[in-house]
C-alpha cells in the first residue's frame, strides 16, 4: 500500500490507472477506523480494480464548541487495517493541503434545505463543511464509484445531491450499516462512551426497530411515533436532538405518495453524540370488502 500527503502525489498515483482504463473506488474517512469502515473497503474492493482510502478530519465541518481537537485519531491502527484489506493508495493530507489558503476565505459547496434539517439543524454549518471536503477529495481521486455508509443518511444523500447538481462522473454508493452484535451501529465516537453508557446505548437500535414495525403494521400516525420514540430516549437518559419520520427519497415529511420513509435519530450520552436510523417500507392496506 502507497502511502502519500500531497495532492500531487494523489494525482500522480492516479494517473496512471486510469490510462490504464482501471475502475477506481474510492472510501473518503475521518480515520479512527473500525469494521464499519471496513466493511466499505471490502465492498469498494468487489467494485473496482484500484481502492483509494483517505484519512483527514475535516476542521470545516466541526462547529466551535465541537471535537474537533480531540477527535479521536489513530494512525498506526489505521495503517495496520488498511494494508491487511489490501488497499492500493491511503491519502493522508494535513489540513494546509487541503485549504491552501486557510479556512476562512476556502470555496465553499452548500445543498439548500437538505443541509438545515435534521442534523443540521443542531449543527449549523456542518454539512456545508462535509459537501466541501467530499467534493475536494472526489476531484482529486476522480473515482469510477465512491462508497459511504448509511449511518450517515444526510451526509449520504447530500453528497449524492451535490455529485448530481455539480455533474461529477462518479457513482455514489451506500453500504449498509455495520452493527455490534447487540446492535449499536458502530461509530468511532463509540469510544466516547462510559460502561455505564455504552450498557444503555443500545436503546436508540431498539426504537428505531420498534418504530419501524409499527410501521410495517399500518401505522400511519408519524407524530405520535416521534414522539413515543422522543420520549423513550430521553426516559432511557438519553438528550435526543431529534427523533423524525421521513420520505426516504426526499428526507421531507412523508405523504400519501411514500413508498419509503426512513426513521433518523440523534441524541447525546456522556459525551457522545450518536446517529442512527433504518428504513420501513409504506405497505399498503386493503380496505375490508363486503362480500
Amino acid at each position: 500500500m502507497d502511502i502519500v500527503a500531497r495532492p500531487s502525489e494523489l494525482r500522480e498515483r492516479v494517473r496512471q490507472w486510469r490510462h490504464n482504463g482501471e475502475r477506481i473506488a474510492f472510501v473518503p474517512t475521518m480515520g479512527n477506523l473500525h469494521a464499519g469502515h471496513g466493511s466499505l473497503v471490502k465492498e469498494a474492493r468487489r467494485r473496482a480494480q484500484r481502492v483509494v482510502v483517505s484519512v483527514f478530519v475535516n476542521p470545516l465541518q466541526f462547529g466551535p464548541n465541537e471535537d474537533y481537537a480531540s477527535y479521536p485519531r489513530t494512525p498506526e491502527d489505521d495503517r495496520r487495517l488498511l494494508e491487511e484489506l489490501e488497499v492500493d493508495l491511503l491519502f493522508m493530507p494535513e489540513v494546509e493541503d487541503m485549504y491552501p489558503h486557510g479556512q476562512a476565505t476556502t470555496a465553499r459547496v452548500q445543498v439548500p434545505e437538505l443541509d438545515s434539517i435534521l442534523c443540521g439543524a443542531f449543527r449549523p454549518g456542518h454539512f456545508t463543511g462535509v459537501a466541501t471536503i467530499v467534493t475536494k477529495l472526489l476531484n482529486l481521486v476522480q473515482p469510477d464509484i465512491a462508497l459511504f455508509g448509511e449511518k450517515d443518511f444526510q451526509q449520504l444523500m447530500i453528497i449524492r445531491r451535490a455529485t448530481d447538481d455539480l455533474c461529477m462522473p462518479i457513482e455514489i454508493v451506500g453500504v449498509s450499516t455495520t452493527r455490534e452484535q447487540d446492535g449499536l451501529a458502530m461509530s468511532s465516537r463509540n469510544r466516547y462512551l462510559s460502561a455505564e453508557d455504552r450498557a444503555v446505548a443500545p436503546t436508540i437500535f431498539r426504537e428505531l426497530d420498534r418504530t419501524r414495525s409499527q410501521i410495517q403494521s399500518g401505522s400511519r400516525n408519524f407524530e405520535a411515533l416521534e414522539r413515543s420514540g422522543f420520549e423513550a430516549l430521553k426516559n432511557a437518559g438519553f438528550k435526543p436532538d431529534y427523533f423524525s419520520i421521513r420520505d426516504a427519497a426526499t428526507l421531507s415529511a412523508p405523504s400519501p405518495q411514500s413508498a419509503e420513509v426512513v426513521i433518523l435519530t440523534a441524541a447525546r450520552i456522556g459525551r457522545a453524540r450518536l446517529i442512527d436510523n433504518m428504513r420501513a417500507r409504506i405497505v399498503a392496506v386493503k380496505a375490508n370488502s363486503k362480500t
